[in-house]
Formats: structure tokens, C-alpha cells, sequence
């Protein structure tokens, strides 16, 4: 087989992923784990898409972003999982380079969009609890489908401007990525051409489209947990927090996760480790977001045993 395309250069047409190689015999116990996360991340999220639709009761600004939050983590797994449970059954685990790209555009676009929509979730969660009379206003459902389609614009430029820059890197060899997945700095460690660019571009897309929602997130709840201290009731300050407690278990599991993957030094980290972040990040995430809301929420248990009942039971759809 040949790995390289010679002329002048020598070009990559093709990567292979080194990710679990350091674990030959476990091939087939990592498929296993992996297609039962992956089947458990498909059915949770198009539980909670289906009950956010059958159930009245969850069609409010909230459950509308959470909808939205499941099919974007369906997407989100469905980039990197598949790739990865074929390559297991696979003696060299390789991917095209033009397959390298399009993993890595799906990837950047679905992982900007989730960071720039958890913040707008936190939004959501400021007006309902600091600002309760202005919010059919501030939060109406043409405001509820711009933030969504922003949150979608500002995934998909980020990862158009980064993916067109990966495209015109030169990338001479080694083909190896010490990984299960296509990322801007594995191919930048990759490169034989000048970086600069591509590493500045990275550098300010980390402080707008992942700094700035991370800080607009804390800094709503600041104000949020400040608001809720003040609620003279021991119920309401109870209640108040009930409704704020799923999305910040959400979004401090995703920032920190995505911190730890993007923001750890370069050096010192064995590969395992790097896998590790990587699947906390990429895989366990997506995984639990349904879980968490589904254990938190009463509205989504509720919708969720409506469902479970219309399955059992088609015929009774006023169940």
C-alpha cells in the first residue's frame, strides 16, 4: 500500500490513527464499550428530541435549546464514533485525507455550536430567574430561533475559517495522527509548512468562540445564584435552583472536559492520557447530557414515560 504520493514533495493522502494502538488485545473490549456509549448516546438523545415534541408541557424556550442540544450531541458523536468502531476491526486504522478534513469541519462546527448554545441556555436560565416579567418577551420564539441559528453560525464560520487553513497546510509526513480523530493541532504537528497562521487563527477562535461563551456562562450565573440567595423562601430558593441545576451540571462537565482537551500543555501527556481527555470530551459527554436532564428534570420524566407508554401502547395516544 502507499501511504504517500511522490513528486517533488512528498504529500499525504492518507493518515493513520495510532489512538488505542498501545492496547492490541483490547480491541474488541473497546468496540463493545464504545458502540454501547454510542447506541446509549443515539437512544437518550432522540428520547428527549421526541418527548420535547409529544409532551405541551416542555414546549418552552428551555427544552426547545435542550432539543436542540440532543441533536446537535447526536451529530456531534456520529462524527467521531462510526470512524472509530471500523478502524477497530481494522489492522492499520487509516482515513483519507480529504475524510481527515471533513471529520475535523463536523467536529470544529459542532463543538463551537454547543459552547456558543449552552451560553445562550444560560441566558434562557438569567431571564426566567433574574428578569421572570420580561421573559415571554426577551425569551419569544423568534428570539429562541435566532439564538439557535447563531449559535449554528458562529460552529460553522469558526470551522470553515479553520478547515480552509488545514487545507492549505503542506504536509509532508510522518502520516501518523496519535489519535482516534482529525484535529487542527494534530495536523499542525503534522505540517512542514509555516503555521503561524493557522496557530494565531487558533488562538483567537479559543478566546471568542470558547472563551467568551464559557465567561458569558459564569458570569450569568453570578448573577443568577445571587438572585436566587436573595428569594426569602427556603422552597423558593429550592425551586429557583431546580430549574438552573441540569444545565450547570451540563456546562461545567462540557467546559471542563473542553478545557482539559484543548487548553493542557503539549508536553508531558502520554498518549493514553490524551485519549482519555479526548473521549471525556468527545464521547462520555453526549452520553450523559440526556441522562442528566432526564434524571433532574420532573417535565422530562414525565414526557419520557408519556413516551415510554405511546411505545408500549400505540393506540392510546392520549395517554
Amino acid at each position: 500500500r502507499t501511504a504517500f504520493e511522490m513528486s517533488n514533495e512528498t504529500f499525504v493522502t492518507e493518515f493513520i490513527f495510532l489512538g488505542f494502538s498501545n492496547h492490541p488485545n483490547l480491541q474488541g473490549f473497546f468496540f463493545l464499550v464504545f458502540l454501547v456509549i454510542y447506541l446509549t448516546t443515539l437512544l437518550g438523545n432522540v428520547l428527549i428530541i421526541m418527548a420535547t415534541r409529544i409532551s405541551p408541557a416542555l414546549h418552552t424556550p428551555m427544552y426547545y435549546f435542550l432539543s436542540n442540544l440532543s441533536f446537535l450531541d447526536i451529530c456531534y458523536t456520529s462524527t467521531t464514533i462510526p470512524v472509530m468502531l471500523v478502524n477497530f476491526f481494522r489492522e492499520e486504522k487509516t482515513i483519507s485525507y480529504e475524510g481527515c478534513l471533513s471529520q475535523m469541519f463536523f467536529l470544529l462546527t459542532c463543538a463551537g455550536t454547543e459552547g456558543v448554545l449552552l451560553a445562550a441556555m444560560a441566558y434562557d436560565r438569567y431571564v426566567a430567574i433574574c428578569r421572570p416579567l420580561q421573559y415571554p418577551v426577551l425569551m419569544s420564539g423568534k428570539v429562541c430561533v435566532w439564538l439557535v441559528t447563531g449559535s449554528w453560525l458562529c460552529g460553522l464560520v469558526n470551522s470553515v475559517i479553520h478547515t480552509v487553513l488545514a487545507a492549505t497546510l503542506t504536509l509532508c509526513g510522518p502520516n501518523e495522527i496519535s489519535h482516534f480523530l482529525c484535529d487542527i493541532p494534530l495536523l499542525l504537528k503534522l505540517s512542514c509548512s509555516d503555521t503561524s497562521v493557522n496557530e494565531s487563527v487558533l488562538h483567537v477562535a479559543s478566546a471568542t468562540i470558547g472563551l467568551s461563551p464559557c465567561l458569558f456562562t459564569a458570569g450569568s450565573y453570578v448573577l443568577i445564584i445571587s438572585a436566587i440567595l436573595r428569594i426569602p423562601s427556603a422552597q423558593g430558593r429550592s425551586k429557583s435552583f431546580s430549574t438552573c441545576a441540569s444545565h450547570l451540571t451540563v456546562v461545567v462537565i462540557f467546559f471542563g472536559t473542553a478545557n482539559f482537551n484543548y487548553d493542557r500543555p503539549s508536553e508531558g501527556y502520554s498518549l493514553d492520557m490524551d485519549i482519555l481527555v479526548s473521549v471525556l470530551f468527545c464521547v462520555v459527554t453526549p452520553m450523559l447530557n440526556p441522562i442528566i436532564y432526564s434524571l433532574r428534570s420532573k417535565d422530562v420524566k414525565s414526557a419520557l414515560k408519556k413516551l415510554t407508554t405511546w411505545f408500549v401502547h400505540p393506540d392510546n395516544m392520549n395517554v
